[in-house]
């Protein structure tokens, strides 16, 4: 479709379109109104983190994960359970969601609940779980670390108090006792470091993350804490094998005492590099854990989120507004049926020389086969004139002296046409014969309220002669009609022979013209009478002929070279454009009575209606 025929549909369909925005934005705030309210609170932290003494873009990744892992940590179901617990009331999943504030270290906290104070208080509490998890959650990765410098601490001292109670007593102990416990010691320590540098081993520092770096330096850090306490070990591991003897005199004894106090200054030493280890590790813990602050509190929601029905009732209006648009054009891309002139010109490729609107009886006793005489200054009157001079522009190189009116297919109003355009045609003075040639389903007879004993069939088979079958109308001047007659058996026979053809000569010395209402194309009839009249006028009704139905018989007529003289289309909504502005011109005179009248008597013919018995009787033609 065109920009033009897109503006031509959606006004054709204006009232489908209204309706479907109507009823959609009506059915979104009905449904809308009947919805639970849903109140929303949110709350922001910040997750800051130690100072860093490299800014990369490893360690902004790094950053943006750990926001990323917050954010997620708020909607798993150990911390809900415990915010659940603390707040007394069970919080459902994913009723909570949370995400990062563009690239700041801010995390937005959004809670959706029907009551709007526990939305605010599930908001709170969430954070404060999430705040007093943090401390455990990041202290998981140094708590080996912790618990070997104070299981040391721990051994450290009690050999401090045992070589102090060893001292104030003079104990006798052997040296074999002292290096078992300083190799238990030794052997410990061998072992930590060992490990150590097998995990140093395993982190290459070019391709380290972030993550890595900080492990490395941990790992580094306690390795450089276990080296000096190694060598002081086996220091004393050297004096105790040295002297491995003990004293049997008092010099012996102070000898004792002597190396008793050296390793009580060994562990002092070892008990207090141990205790630097220790408070240096939590200082690297403290540095390296990120710290989570509340910088606002939810407050109570004063007004829900959702429903907001005038916002659903727009929202489902416009897509009330699609969907009835989807089918109106889907409705208009499946039509194939012909509606414009244009269409008509490019599929049919013949000229438009009729435009018939609607007809509307005003009573059930008045036929629409001589409406024009009774209206004559209606649109439709109008549109048959214009018909009428189209006609007698067409003919100015050859005179039109029989017309032949038939269209596509049933119902399509030809006979309405044939009979209307014979009025006008007599009100121009011409002498004009009305011929049904239709011996099927004929319909002249019954729109001019006249019998149909005789007419054509019987002229064709000899019976009667022509002046026998005419009958002519009182109130319309220089117009006589022939009736089919009887139905014969074999009308497409008595249509095609010759005695047909010698009559419409006959009927051509005698009238000006003649007009012929003829089968629709559906039989071969209208095929025979098109190679034997004039011109061909073809009828369709806009909006209900489809355009293969109307093109076919064309393409018949035109094989057997009839003149087709183009298109009359019928009964045309008077809301179309085309027909519209006609309308609104000429339908205030056809509201006026008295000028009916007088243009009536103008016109030469008087309004009446037709007496069947006057006119079932054969007359003369003068």
């Amino acid at each position: 479709m065109d920009i033009k025929q897109i503006f031509v549909t959606a006004k054709r369909w204006l009232w489908f379109l209204i309706l479907g925005t109507i009823l959609g934005a009506g059915g979104g705030y009905f449904f809308s109104n009947r919805q639970t309210p849903i109140y929303q609170a949110s709350t922001r932290f910040v997750v800051l983190r130690a100072a860093q003494t490299t800014y990369d873009y490893y360690s902004y990744l790094d950053s943006q994960q750990l926001l990323s892992t917050y954010a997620q940590l708020l909607s798993t179901e150990s911390l809900l359970a415990q915010a659940s617990q603390e707040l007394g009331f069970s919080l459902q999943k994913g009723q909570a969601t949370a995400a990062q504030i563009d690239d700041t270290q801010f995390v937005q906290l959004t809670v959706k609940d029907t009551d709007p104070e526990r939305a605010a208080l599930i908001a709170n509490g969430l954070v404060k779980v999430l705040i007093d998890q943090n401390e455990q959650l990041q202290s998981v990765r140094y708590i080996s670390a912790e618990q070997n410098l104070q299981n040391r601490i721990d051994e450290a001292q009690q050999q401090i108090n045992i070589l102090q109670n060893q001292i104030n007593e003079i104990s006798s102990a052997t040296v074999e006792t002292q290096l078992q416990s300083v190799q238990t010691q030794i052997d410990d320590l061998q072992i930590q470091i060992t490990a150590l540098n097998a995990e140093i081993a395993k982190i290459d520092p070019e391709k380290a993350t972030d993550a890595e770096i900080t492990l490395l330096a941990d790992y580094q850090a306690q390795l450089d804490q276990l080296t000096p306490v190694l060598s002081l070990y086996q220091q004393i591991y050297t004096n105790l094998v040295v002297l491995k003897t003990p004293a049997q005199s008092d010099a012996a004894t102070t000898t004792q005492l002597d190396q008793l106090r050296t390793m009580l200054e060994l562990y002092q030493k070892i008990y207090i590099s141990s205790i630097g280890s220790l408070e240096t590790l939590r200082l690297t813990r403290a540095q390296n854990t990120p710290n989570v602050v509340q910088v606002e509190s939810a407050v109570i929601p004063s007004s829900p989120i959702s429903p907001k029905p005038m916002q659903s009732a727009l929202l489902a209006g416009g897509i009330g507004l699609l969907v009835t648009a989807g089918i109106a054009f889907l409705v208009e891309f499946l039509d194939d049926t012909i509606k414009t002139p244009d269409e008509v010109n490019e599929i049919l490729q013949l000229p438009v020389i009729g435009l018939i609107g609607e007809l509307r009886k005003k009573s059930k006793e008045e036929k629409l086969g001589n409406y024009v005489a009774y209206h004559p200054r209606s649109p439709v009157s109008e549109a048959f004139r214009a018909l009428r001079t189209n006609l007698e522009y067409s003919s100015i190189d050859k005179p039109l002296r029989s017309i032949l009116v038939t269209s596509a297919g049933e119902s399509e109003g030809k006979t309405t046409v044939a009979t209307n355009l014979a009025i006008v045609l007599a009100q121009s003075g011409k002498k004009v014969l009305l011929l049904d040639s239709d011996m099927r389903r004929p319909n002249v007879h019954s729109q001019f309220n006249i019998h149909n004993r005789v007419g054509l069939s019987d002229l064709v088979r000899g019976k009667l002669t022509i002046d026998n079958v005419i009958r002519v109308l009182p109130e319309v001047k220089n117009l006589d009609i022939i009736t089919s007659g009887g139905l014969p058996p074999n009308p497409a026979e008595l249509l095609g022979s010759e005695r047909m053809r010698t009559i419409l000569e006959e009927m051509k010395s005698i009238y000006d013209i003649i007009v012929l209402d003829s089968p629709p194309m559906l039989v071969s009839d209208s095929q025979i009478l098109s190679t034997r009249t004039d011109g061909v006028i073809y009828v369709i009704v806009p909006g209900n002929t489809h355009s293969m139905a109307a093109k076919r018989p064309l393409e018949e007529l035109q094989r057997i070279n009839a003149n087709l003289l183009g298109v009359v289309m019928n009964r045309i909504p008077r809301n179309r454009d085309y027909y519209y502005g006609g309308y609104n011109y000429y339908s205030p005179y056809s509201n006026h009575q008295g000028y009916h009248q007088s243009s009536t008597m103008e016109e030469g013919f008087d309004v009446g209606l037709v007496d069947e018995k006057a006119s079932a009787a054969p007359v003369k033609r003068k």
